[in-house]
């Protein structure tokens, strides 16, 4: 009789234990979506075209991750380099990894992020060294950079420049638009450290 009862003790406690899971445990965290923006209107020489990750959208308050002007780009955490640049808010920083968009799964080592400063930015500007090539008066972004970005809320994404012309032409010669970017990102929000 003790032995039925301990039996029976014992499956009541499983069935209990097994079907008391937390709400916690039926959410699946969203897979992260890539996103392309295009035609992203860099043309002013005076300001910068600030853009948030998280809003999917140029803003215009203190809410961006990105700023673009010309071949420049900022991110929202350091210092400002020039006058025309907006004042830095955020705590973003920014690492460069070499590979494919596809590739770059996790994030890279706290160490390898980089603020805005006064002397240099996180992401370089200049043929070469920073995101792009220039030859023969066109600008092309250097294949295999992607640029991890802690946001100015301290989230993350990642992004690829695909192009600097407007329409982002396969070819691009003298006649193209320039400073119109077309990049993809793909933004984390949640608190793993995965893309």
């Amino acid at each position: 009789m003790k032995t039925k009862f301990l039996k029976l003790s014992l499956l009541t406690l499983f069935i209990f234990t097994a079907s008391c899971s937390s709400d916690d445990d039926n959410k699946e965290i969203p897979a992260v979506v890539t996103t392309k923006v295009s035609n992203l209107d860099a043309t002013s020489t005076t300001a910068f075209t600030k853009f948030s990750f998280s809003e999917n959208k140029v803003v215009t308050g203190d809410n961006w991750d990105i700023a673009f002007s010309s071949t420049t780009i900022l991110v929202n955490g350091g210092t400002k380099k020039a006058d025309a640049e907006p004042v830095r808010t955020g705590s973003g920083a920014v690492s460069i990894v070499s590979g494919t968009f596809a590739s770059v799964t996790t994030f890279p080592l706290a160490t390898t992020f980089v603020q805005d400063a006064a002397a240099s930015y996180a992401i370089p500007t200049g043929s070469g060294n920073g995101w792009y090539n220039y030859s023969n008066t066109i600008i092309s972004p250097i294949a295999g950079k992607v640029f991890v970005v802690k946001t100015h809320d301290g989230k993350y994404a990642k992004f690829e420049i695909l192009s600097y012309y407007k329409d982002a032409p396969a070819t691009p010669d003298a006649t193209s638009v320039g400073r119109y970017y077309t990049f993809n990102y793909a933004y984390q929000a949640n608190s793993t450290t995965t893309f």
